[in-house]
């Protein structure tokens, strides 16, 4: 039977790379977008609008997909955008849309899926965190706690819904090359703000991200955890150096770690 896969955010970067590549090795694959009609390249996958931070326009994509191919087997939730800024000077609002994109949005995603998987009695949840979603990181503490509590809030669905025959577990990149940069929020840098190293560290982020790896390591990362049939609560794909920060930071002293950040991020 081919296994239908709804992907979030399939539009650009991580999430077109990752439907485009399944749909290649014979998935049916529908893809979502806030409007589709602006995609301006063609895809050989069915694109369905969708608005993350919307409940009803969440319920409306699932029946879509129900609707069109009768069953839903995965759901890739990979829609999220960044955020940056120094904590005392982001805008509250700014902060609780980014979650509301990054955690709510994803979780509303998994509450419309699981009654339908629970009724086939399997299914697959992959939420895409982020590897900064493990430690705090300067001028990115919104989003690291954004995608933290993602991370969090898939481990205790994973045990809820294990008897189930659901399977849900996290994938967390590192910096890729994507077009995640142009769209992240940048909270101003307020007039005599005593934060002027903010900019120098949005550029040292920039750069991680256009120096990134391709997003196609993601894509295969994915197809493999379909093809898994025990998953594992976490996995991170990205960079070395990367990778092995969360084990850094259980192992350092925090102040040796926070050091090492912070020398990272030139402050």
């Amino acid at each position: 039977m081919q296994k239908v896969v709804l992907i979030t955010g399939a539009s650009s970067g991580l999430g077109l790379a990752t439907a485009l590549h399944l749909n290649k090795l014979g998935y049916r694959v529908f893809g979502t977008s806030r409007d589709p009609k602006k995609l301006t390249q063609k895809v050989p996958f069915e694109l369905l609008p969708l608005e993350i931070t919307s409940a009803n326009s969440i319920q409306d994509c699932v029946d879509a997909v129900i609707q069109k191919a009768r069953r839903l087997d995965v759901l890739v939730n990979n829609a999220g955008v960044g955020i940056t800024g120094p904590m005392e000077e982001l805008e509250l609002e700014a902060v609780q849309k980014n979650f509301s994109v990054n955690c709510f949005g994803p979780l509303q995603m998994a509450q419309a899926v699981l009654p339908v998987m629970r009724k086939q009695g399997s299914g697959l949840i992959i939420n895409i965190t982020s590897i900064a979603g493990y430690m705090g990181l300067p001028f990115r503490g919104a989003y690291s706690a954004s995608k933290s509590a993602l991370s969090v809030m898939t481990e205790s669905l994973r045990m809820e819904v294990k008897g189930f025959g659901i399977q849900v577990c996290t994938l967390a990149p590192g910096d890729y090359a994507t077009d995640i940069a142009s769209r992240r929020y940048h909270a101003p840098v307020l007039k005599n703000s005593p934060y002027k190293k903010y900019a120098e560290g949005l550029e040292t982020m920039n750069a991680h991200v256009d120096q990134g790896n391709p997003p196609n390591e993601i894509a295969n990362a994915i197809a493999a955890l379909l093809q898994s049939n025990s998953l594992k609560v976490h996995y991170q794909v990205g960079p070395f150096m990367q990778k092995l920060s969360k084990t850094l930071k259980k192992i350092l002293p925090s102040r040796i770690f926070e050091k090492l950040i912070m020398n990272h991020y030139k402050l």
